[in-house]
């Protein structure tokens, strides 16, 4: 394999993930963040993840990768239109329901969940709208690293979907490891989901508007569960 997609692998599955935890613990270790250094969180965030796209995919048409193999052609535009519409409205709804869910409990594990969205979930309006782009980066950038590169490089090696989908879906996880061994296993999860449906449409847009709602579910449920946490003030009120 060439060394420069050996290298991307190695950035993507040794660096991110290492340097997404280094700069968690640094955040959580101040007393609080200030909505700059939020902002400059989600900026730099979002610059890192379009070099990284851009890179890759550079990398990829100069090793002959095509627009289907890295899962960016649409056939069938009826079924990928259900998919996309049903599939975010589906997991927007779920993951609204598991922060409401986490936000009402009285699990020891809630208290680290609550420090991480204190110190990088959006507090005011200012800073929503910049999370919403961070949101919809993560959704289209993070899928085409990992669902649509990454996946296209383990089926050119020749591995069965059996292996190319767990792979893939680890290192997705591997990015995530900033948010805990909980973090790790919830995104390979989520992971192996997305990988599955663009196995099964050969396209990448239903897991982009999925990922991306996600995200941004994250942005509005987190901080009103995990921080404000409104309904059970309400409750006690």
């Amino acid at each position: 394999m060439p060394w420069d997609i050996l290298l991307i692998f190695f950035v993507l599955g040794v660096i991110v993930p290492w340097r997404g935890r280094a700069r968690m613990r640094n955040i959580l270790a101040k007393p609080r963040v200030e909505p700059a250094e939020r902002l400059a969180l989600y900026a730099s965030t979002m610059v890192f993840q379009w070099v990284a796209v851009a890179v890759a995919g550079w990398r990829a048409w100069a090793h002959g990768f095509t627009a289907a193999e890295l899962g960016l052609v649409v056939s069938g535009w009826a079924t990928v239109a259900i998919l996309s519409v049903l599939g975010t409205g589906s997991i927007v709804a779920l993951q609204w329901l598991n922060l409401r869910r986490m936000g009402r409990s009285t699990s020891p594990l809630r208290a680290p969940l609550k420090a991480m969205a204190e110190r990088i979930l959006p507090q005011t309006r200012r800073e929503l709208i910049p999370f919403f782009a961070l949101a919809v980066t993560a959704g289209v950038c993070e899928e085409f690293l990992y669902r649509g590169f990454a996946m296209a490089v383990f089926f050119r090696w020749g591995l069965p979907v059996w292996i190319a989908l767990p792979a893939s879906s680890l290192l997705f996880g591997l990015a995530h490891l900033y948010q805990g061994r909980g973090g790790l296993a919830a995104t390979t999860i989520l992971g192996l989901l997305f990988g599955a449906a663009r196995v099964a449409v050969q396209s990448l847009v239903p897991v982009m508007f999925w990922h991306t709602g996600v995200d941004l579910v994250a942005g509005v449920a987190g901080p009103k569960y995990l921080i404000n946490n409104t309904d059970r003030s309400a409750e006690e009120r």
